[in-house]
């Protein structure tokens, strides 16, 4: 994780937030250098779940 934040540019904290779900945005730079770091695309680690307020107002 320590090498991951590293090369992303982020602190391990804002990595374990990411990990854990407990953000609710991402910087499009950020997502980028994780997919690239990863060799992966943005909808193989982002899973949407609209929140209850969103529901609520809709």
């Amino acid at each position: 994780s320590k090498d991951l934040a590293a090369q992303i540019g982020i602190s391990e904290q804002n990595l374990s937030l990411l990990k854990t779900g407990k953000v609710k945005g991402i910087r499009f730079g950020t997502l980028e250098k994780i997919c690239r770091i990863l060799d992966c695309k943005p909808g193989d680690i982002l899973d949407y779940s609209p929140e209850m307020d969103d529901i609520k107002n809709d």
